[in-house]
């Protein structure tokens, strides 16, 4: 199994998102089942169906959230090496076609969130990032062609 390596925010946020799902979105799910089960004949109830679905879908996250918790591993940024692009690095790039400079942290998937500048070591972009240095350009295949990227600085 792959570890998970996570910082520690990010980690406190999946273990947060874990128990409410596990007090409150199993109570509400609940409730839901029993309010559809009060209207009669389960056979043809489309609301019991949608609360069973929901139920699973719920089961689901919780499984996967307890999972990808099971084999974390929470980074220590002090002893990551800045001279490169790792996990938790915040990597400043020069879009070339663009002529745009902008800031990505790398983080596991679990954390990604791209509004908040937080892309996944999976992502193409992630990816080609991993590993390099300032100065270095890269080449990135993204759904809309080629990117060129500089990397202008590297910081935690």
């Amino acid at each position: 199994m792959r570890k998970n390596y996570l910082s520690k925010e990010g980690y406190e946020k999946l273990e947060a998102e874990l128990r409410d799902l596990k007090t409150r979105g199993r109570k509400e799910v609940a409730e839901e089942i029993s309010e559809a089960r009060a209207k009669g004949d389960l056979s043809e109830n489309a609301e019991y169906d949608a609360a069973k679905e929901a139920q699973g879908m719920l089961e689901k996250r919780i499984s996967e959230l307890e999972n990808t918790l099971a084999h974390a591993s929470i980074l220590d940024e002090k002893n990551i090496d800045n001279s490169k692009a790792f996990l938790l690095s915040t990597v400043t790039i020069l879009n070339h076609k663009m002529g745009k400079e902008m800031s990505y942290t790398l983080v596991n998937k679990e954390e990604a969130d791209f509004k908040a500048g937080k892309i996944s070591i999976d992502s193409p972009i992630g990816k080609a990032l991993l590993g390099t240095e300032v100065g270095e350009i890269v080449e990135v295949n993204v759904p809309a062609g080629k990117m060129k990227l500089e990397i202008k600085n590297i910081e935690r």
